[in-house]
């Protein structure tokens, strides 16, 4: 399903300058809080019910040149990619071409199979939900040297998916929750197999079109973040300065997509807002499931949807997000479920590799999304 949203001018309002608003003070203080932690950089921007925008930079673009963050720079969007996967299998499930009861076997014989995998035994609705059990396998690395030597490496989803064959499942499908990027490469080939076109310009003629989203791309095999940017980073050794990882080729492909704070509001309020999913499948999005006992830890009270999280407000009731995390950036976002107040943040680099890195980072991710969310306008 497409709607044409039409484009409205928005007045920018812009933390440093004289006369700020109170959500202003808020989203900048909260803004610094997150870069005092070691982070390099942070870029937040907040959508108010009236349209009105906020935006707010802490931190540094470049750790060697000093230059101030870009208040519309482009970063990596990560796992946030999911959400807009998930928005095309639905939409063509509201089409009818494609059921959420599907199993993998029956667009893609063969290719779930092994180890106890079975393709037979897992739907379209488990591999958007994360509940299909399918392991990970990606490369990653470790140092900075594997870093150097393989951020050029391509490899294509159906290796990937083999490499994922070569392990047990977590679980049975349905019995559990574990996040599986793994689950949506085979999403995005069943879109390929639905459609017969692949899952990016799937992405570009239904949603970026139609909502204008003229500032997010998908850059196939180039290792580049279009300008401006902030630099992307990332800490290989415990309390070693972090190092610049912005070009590199991204593994997995929906985490390639390059966006800004701008665009992400504007698909996360259209798609809350009712114009990108018809009743019935905005319905079966969110519809949700506890998370599994290790992210709940950092996430408590936390649910799993269809390609989106369904998070607690510190003011009570609940917002919708898809964060995301690697190849040098960060990114979180919040949206109320009418659609009509968001935030957007994005963050060059991580604290650590430790559950306590990430539960530190994210305490602060969320006090910032859940102080926008929560704010009443002056």
């Amino acid at each position: 399903m497409r709607i044409l949203v039409a484009t409205v001018g928005l007045a920018v309002l812009v933390a440093s300058a004289a006369g700020c608003s109170e959500p202003d003070k808020t989203l900048q203080r909260d803004a610094d809080a997150i870069h005092a932690l070691g982070l390099v950089s942070a870029q937040a921007r907040l959508v108010a019910e009236d349209g009105r925008q906020h935006v707010v930079t802490s931190g540094v673009a470049d750790t060697r040149t000093k230059e101030p963050v870009p208040q519309d720079g482009r970063f990596r969007i990560a796992s946030t990619g999911k959400t807009f996967v998930a928005v095309v299998a639905l939409q063509l499930v509201g089409e009818g071409r494609l059921s959420l009861d599907d199993t993998v076997e029956r667009w893609l014989p063969g290719v779930v199979q092994g180890n106890g995998n079975d393709g037979r035994q897992i739907t379209v609705r488990q591999l958007l939900q994360h509940t299909s059990g399918i392991p990970d396998d990606f490369p990653d690395y470790a140092t900075e040297e594997e870093f150097r030597r393989h951020r050029f490496d391509v490899y294509t989803p159906e290796q990937l998916v083999a490499r994922a064959m070569n392990h047990e499942p977590g679980f049975p499908p349905g019995t559990a929750w574990r996040y599986s990027s793994t689950g949506y490469l085979l999403v995005d080939m069943i879109i390929e197999r639905v459609t017969g076109r692949p899952w990016h310009v799937e992405v570009e003629q239904r949603i970026l079109r139609p909502l204008g989203l003229t500032e997010t791309t998908w850059p196939g095999l180039s290792p580049d973040v279009p300008r401006p940017h902030a630099r992307g980073y990332h800490p290989f050794e415990p309390g070693a300065a972090p190092v610049d990882v912005t070009e590199q080729v991204v593994i997995d492909p929906e985490g390639a997509i390059i966006s800004t704070t701008r665009d992400l509001n504007r698909f996360f309020r259209a798609l809350f807002g009712g114009e990108v999913l018809r009743p019935a499948q905005l319905a079966e999005m969110t519809r949700t499931v506890p998370i599994g006992p290790e992210l709940e830890q950092a996430m408590p009270g936390t649910r799993y949807g269809l390609g989106v999280f369904e998070r607690p407000l510190p003011c009570g009731g609940t917002y919708w997000s898809h964060p995301g995390g690697g190849a040098g950036y960060v990114t979180d976002n919040g949206v109320t479920g009418d659609g009509r107040r968001s935030v957007v943040l994005s963050l060059t680099s991580v604290l650590g590799h430790t559950p306590e890195d990430f539960a530190r980072q994210q305490a602060a991710i969320d006090t910032l999304v859940g102080n926008a969310l929560c704010a009443k306008e002056s």
